[in-house]
């Protein structure tokens, strides 16, 4: 075996994250060919297979899983150890891997890092939406966006952004042609536009009126994956959408889309900013959480 740099080793675990190479070359500044190149240059410099790769797919081969769970944490460890020196300057610099789902990134967490950046110039932020949202130190994140009930019990989580409230909606032509449910009993007789979380499941809307709650399971004639690709089928009258109120407010204030089950339709706590509960975080990703619990305008607009 020849011998290896450990800054060889970078490619390798960027791809092992993301078991991608174009979302790795994203991440790393460069095209998805030179990764690859660079990939199979550390495998034949090491005479082993790191990944089995496919059209369709990339997975860590039982050598390359062995080499990821060795190799990762020393390279968080370095990657702390350096950002810990952000300590003894007067201003935090590094960059910030931040991910959640496009509705969290483009309504709560795009805006609030705007403001970050403003008041800490030297920080850089990279927002991933994610649909998947996957364990976020696995995916060499520093935090993620998620609702409460979806945070694991070793994170610590901080709310961010202000109260969310679910709308239901559909186009004016849509209700020309279908009757305004006013039970969500009665959504199953009408065409609805589902959502599909990654693991395949449907998602159940879910209502709350009177201290009463309920869910129902919709059916219809397009479901998608993706919160904000609901949009323009509820626009085209294909069915009623379960969005958030931050999404079509313009668009109920325009009489583009009518809503409806407003009363079924209380606030709940919304999104949190979640992160792996290290004793010490980097100085970039310390100054972003403080500045989370001390900025309320997006809470109280």
């Amino acid at each position: 075996m020849r011998a290896v740099d450990p800054g060889d080793l970078i490619p390798f675990l960027a791809v092992a994250r993301h078991r991608s190479f174009s979302r790795a070359a994203v991440e790393l500044g460069t095209s998805a060919s030179a990764l690859s190149h660079a990939v199979r240059a550390l495998e034949t410099r090491l005479d082993l297979r790191l990944f089995n790769r496919t059209t369709r797919s990339v997975a860590l081969t039982e050598v390359g899983e062995r080499l990821f769970g060795r190799v990762q944490p020393a390279f968080q460890d370095v990657a702390q150890a350096l950002g810990e020196l952000d300590a003894f300057r007067d201003t935090p610099t590094g960059v910030l891997r931040l991910n959640g789902s496009s509705v969290a990134v483009r309504t709560v967490l795009a805006p609030i890092v705007a403001r970050f950046l403003a008041a800490y110039p030297r920080v850089k932020v990279e927002l991933v939406a994610d649909t998947a949202l996957g364990d976020v130190v696995a995916g060499g994140f520093d935090a993620g966006v998620r609702f409460g009930e979806r945070i694991a019990a070793d994170m610590i989580a901080v709310p961010i952004g202000p109260p969310q409230r679910s709308a239901v909606v559909g186009s004016p032509d849509y209700f020309s042609r279908w009757p305004k449910p006013s039970t969500p009993d009665a959504l199953k007789a009408l065409p609805c536009i589902r959502y599909r979380f990654q693991s395949g499941a449907y998602y159940a809307w879910e209502f709350e009126a009177g201290g009463i709650e309920t869910t129902v399971e919709v059916d219809g004639p397009i479901t998608l994956g993706d919160q904000d690709l609901m949009l323009e089928p509820a626009l085209g009258g294909l069915g009623l959408a379960y969005l958030f109120e931050a999404q079509v407010t313009d668009l109920l204030a325009a009489g583009r889309l009518v809503r409806v089950l407003e009363d079924w339709c209380p606030q709940y706590a919304g999104f949190y900013l979640y992160y792996p509960s290290r004793r010490q975080l980097p100085p970039a990703m310390q100054s972003f959480v403080d500045f989370v619990r001390t900025d309320r305008r997006p809470r109280n607009s």
